[in-house]
């Protein structure tokens, strides 16, 4: 009978242990809703050299080739943009979990697809998990694991702002918000199209000029401020693309004629035409701080402040000695 009694108790503390041991597992990574489940961010000891975005439009890929990230093998990528992506993969954390109601009608229910993300440090996959890019919550995304798991708001703790638009198709998105980058000895000439037109000029660069747009020399202009004005092309960025616009409202401002247009040639023959825009809140009230841009290369208008823009656009008095 003691044998019996004590081979009973031997089994009720093996159960325990075992029930012990299983718990110990399940928790070790604890996490509310589930280790596999919520493992997105890239754990802080794996550096990222690789980031593969694939959807409906294709596949875009960003890897850093001797310490400069290339956009698809070839073109030069904004290092503001990587350096955001790679901080939101490292520190993206579960917000919310969302209902299978809210996603249907969120999701399903509006047709969106996924963009795939994977990570890699060398070969090896730090990270994959399906973005859900949605104006439903204001980090702009929901997130799965997998096409069958569960769905969460992500976001980045400490930033208040979207995060699904960091998981671009866009190849815009990712290259220099550059406007103008040429060297004062790269500059054939500059036309500058007020419309006023006694306010517009051309400068020719070959013989240092100030001349009219139908070809008159103008006398009395200060030739420092012709080479001060060339030089201000080295660097001229804008803040961002106006992605955000609908088609409509891209035609409504490009059928308005310019306030200015701003054309370079180079020494090669290359030809940048810039276009400015007036820029308006949804009350009509004019913006005082931004402009409306965009360049013969591209179809897609972006946003200028006129802290960047300001140096180059002048008026044809500015060159006159004062």
């Amino acid at each position: 009978m003691k044998k019996s009694k004590k081979q009973f108790y031997l089994v009720i503390i093996a159960v325990i242990l075992l029930t012990v041991l299983v718990l110990l597992m399940i928790f070790k990574n604890h996490d509310p809703f589930g280790k596999n489940n919520t493992a997105f961010a890239v754990s802080p000891e794996n550096d990222i050299t690789r980031i593969e975005f694939s959807g409906e439009s294709g596949k875009l890929i960003l890897e850093e080739v001797e310490s400069k990230w290339l956009l698809n093998g070839k073109l030069e990528t904004r290092k503001s943009s990587i350096s955001f992506i790679t901080r939101v993969m490292h520190e993206i954390e579960i917000k919310s979990p969302v209902s299978e109601e809210i996603f249907n009608s969120e999701i399903t229910e509006k047709g969106l697809e996924p963009v795939r993300v994977k990570a890699y440090n060398g070969r090896k996959q730090v990270a994959d998990f399906l973005v859900y890019k949605t104006s439903s919550n204001v980090y702009g995304n929901i997130m799965k694991k997998k096409a069958s798991s569960k769905p969460y708001i992500v976001h980045v703790p400490g930033y208040d702002g979207e995060i699904g638009s960091a998981f671009s198709m866009n190849v815009l998105y990712w290259q220099p918000y550059t406007i103008f980058n040429l060297l004062p000895s790269e500059i054939l000439s500059v036309t500058m199209q007020i419309s006023d037109s006694a306010d517009s000029f051309k400068i020719s660069r070959e013989n240092n000029k100030l001349i009219l747009s139908d070809g008159n020399k103008i006398e009395g202009i200060d030739s420092t401020l012709v080479n001060r004005y060339i030089s201000y092309f080295t660097f001229i960025p804008f803040e961002s693309w106006a992605l955000g616009l609908s088609t409509s409202e891209k035609q409504s401002i490009t059928s308005q004629t310019p306030v200015y247009v701003l054309t370079v040639t180079t020494n090669d023959n290359r030809s940048i035409s810039l276009k400015l825009w007036e820029r308006r809140s949804s009350d009509g009230r004019s913006d005082t701080d931004r402009l409306y841009g965009k360049t013969d290369g591209s179809d897609e208008l972006f946003i200028v402040r006129y802290y960047d823009i300001d140096p180059v656009l002048k008026k044809r008095s500015y060159f006159f000695n004062r």
